[in-house]
């Protein structure tokens, strides 16, 4: 693949807090269950007027302050989301408007928790072909408006937040991470698939009827995932310094560190604090760490999302 790098990043997270006590009071679903089956202590709520789109705005504004040339000479613009404020004025074409990136190429893209690899791949296929030369990736989702709290099987699991990814054809600095591999897979065929998981908005939001067939897939796939892309590039896991997975879970998140031999201290987790953020969870982990790396790392992003699907990516600072 053609290199592309990461020139800046940044995230946004709601302020107001959700924390487990809430669902037992108003549900009476237990703390201590919803520990052992998740691991959330805490989500993040947007609050009245934000929305999808108003975060990942509000991530941009973050990502901006650093990156290396003027926002403008961006030329193509892509959202990444599930939950969608606006499916005509998306998340792409709000960002394009507030930011007055004109002429870039813009649009919105769903492939549930696995959208921000999607839309990287996609960033990816537009620089090979000379079509885009700087890309501006915004990963966002507003889980808690489309929620039913009172869901016992999985009403906890949902947070907010937003994270934006600035991305170039070369290099501008030694703080940029260079993405050297890309992967994604549609799994639609496998399992309960459309089942396990979905958001209809018109039937109930939010449900996963089929938590176990989500458990099980995403254990698989995601360790998968992350063990095929470094291998394809001709490392071993030894070379491997920092995994960000998917934040769906602790206890897949843990099933898969320790089948692929990691350290807890070599995995990000943000789950505990923000819950599920859908496809922003991997973004803002990465965002929230991006200090921590240190020249040489290699990094991983692996996910799995509800349909089903997958991706990894493969970072080096």
């Amino acid at each position: 693949m053609n290199k592309l790098f990461i020139n800046s990043i940044g995230h946004y997270i709601p302020h107001h807090i959700i924390n487990n006590a809430h669902f037992t009071r108003n549900f009476g679903i237990l703390e201590e269950d919803i520990v052992a089956r998740s691991g959330i202590l805490e989500r993040r709520k947007a609050l009245q007027k934000e929305n999808t789109n108003t975060m990942g705005s509000l991530a941009v504004s973050m990502a901006v302050k650093t990156v290396p040339y003027p926002a403008v000479q961006v030329d193509l613009v892509i959202g990444a989301t599930y939950t969608p404020y606006d499916t005509v004025g998306t998340l792409a074409h709000t960002i394009q408007k507030e930011y007055q990136i004109a002429r870039a190429k813009t649009f919105t893209i769903s492939s549930a928790c696995s959208s921000l690899c999607n839309a990287l791949e996609i960033v990816e296929s537009f620089f090979t072909t000379g079509k885009a030369e700087k890309a501006l990736v915004v990963a966002s989702e507003h889980n808690t408006a489309n929620v039913d709290e009172g869901d016992k099987a999985s009403g906890f699991l949902w947070g907010d937040g937003a994270a934006a990814l600035f991305i170039s054809k070369e290099r501008y600095s030694e703080q940029d991470l260079e993405i050297l591999d890309i992967s994604s897979n549609g799994l639609g065929h496998i399992g309960k698939s459309t089942q396990a998981v979905f958001l209809r908005p018109s039937d109930g939001g939010i449900k996963m009827p089929y938590g176990r067939d989500v458990f099980l897939f995403a254990c698989k796939y995601m360790q998968e995932e992350a063990e095929n892309i470094i291998h394809r590039n001709h490392l071993t896991i030894q070379d491997l310094d920092w995994l960000i997975p998917h934040q769906a879970n602790l206890r897949i998140i843990d099933h898969v560190r320790q089948s692929m031999g990691l350290r807890e201290n070599q995995v990000i987790v943000n789950l505990d604090k923000l819950g599920n953020t859908g496809c922003a969870s991997a973004a803002i982990g990465l965002s929230q760490n991006y200090e921590k790396f240190e020249k040489g790392n290699i990094i991983v992003i692996t996910v799995f999302g509800g349909g089903y699907s997958s991706g990894a990516v493969l970072m080096r600072k």
